[in-house]
């Protein structure tokens, strides 16, 4: 079981029968269900027209109690992964409804410490060890071991929205001062750090470039890279082209993010996401 803020094909949630429980949207007063009844390129486009900054929450507790007792309704047990604790609260929700579920004992809520694709990396190496019927110690073990060797290096061209949403805590005052202003994020241990700032185009050249230096540095040794984006869709073909000429055996997703990521970063923001073996 996971959320709907993470980065995984339809057809990898079908073939690895992967639960997904979505967090709600509101847009100007009018509420959605991520990814049931708005998409993620028509949040986009809503988000850009709204008066005011969409708000993200987790889902409804009553919407995760019906999906833990479906799923354990046959004695199963159940493995919840969900985005970091530090960007909503939804874990906090999924574990009190596994107790109102009364299910508490065969629930492992497990915090990814990331989101998007890098929370799908953890998802799908646990789908895929529970098919090869491997034991709840087991999966746990290779999910934590992926999570510790996880990156995220995210580029935030445009400021508004991430100070808006009070995401940079102190920090976004001082930022907001500075013209044409772009930062890169990392998120080790789940925290939200501000790695480097600087100013346009020249900038963010040069985050491409650490980024890819350092996927070339590990070439052997990362088989996934996640390209996940607002409305970037270009220059992250452009970026997977660049990783596959490193290595063409890296299999490379490129995908618009989800709602709460795309909220809080805005416009032309994309992330960089992989882990290494």
């Amino acid at each position: 079981m996971t959320d709907s803020s993470v980065q995984l094909t339809s057809e990898e949630i079908k073939k690895y029968n992967i639960t997904v429980v979505p967090l709600t949207i509101t847009i100007d007063g009018q509420s959605y269900v991520d990814g049931v009844d708005i998409t993620r390129s028509d949040f986009v486009k809503k988000m850009n027209a709204a008066k005011n900054l969409p708000k993200t929450s987790q889902p409804p507790i009553g919407r995760f109690v019906d999906a833990i007792k479906k799923l354990t309704a046959d004695g199963s047990q159940v493995i919840g992964i969900f985005l970091a604790k530090t960007l909503s609260g939804t874990i906090d929700a999924a574990r009190q409804a596994a107790e109102i579920a009364g299910q508490s004992e065969n629930m492992i809520i497990f915090d990814s410490e990331l989101t998007d694709r890098a929370e799908g990396f953890q998802v799908l190496a646990a789908a895929r060890d529970a098919q090869a019927g491997k034991s709840m110690d087991e999966i746990i073990a290779h999910v934590k071991q992926i999570r510790n060797d996880q990156k995220l290096e995210m580029m935030v061209v445009n400021l508004k929205n991430l100070i808006k949403g009070g995401r940079l805590g102190a920090l976004s005052g001082r930022i907001a001062t500075m013209l044409n202003i772009r930062i890169a994020l990392q998120m080790p241990k789940g925290e939200l750090k501000v790695a480097k700032k600087g100013r346009g185009k020249k900038f963010t050249k040069a985050f491409n470039e650490r980024v890819l230096k350092e996927i070339t540095d590990n070439k052997d040794r990362i088989k996934e890279v996640g390209l996940s984006y607002v409305d970037t869709p270009e220059l992250m073909q452009e970026l997977a082209n660049q990783i596959k000429a490193i290595n063409p055996k890296i299999d490379v997703l490129v995908a618009e993010t989800s709602p709460i990521i795309a909220t809080h970063a805005g416009n032309g923001a994309y992330a960089i996401l992989y882990y290494m073996e």
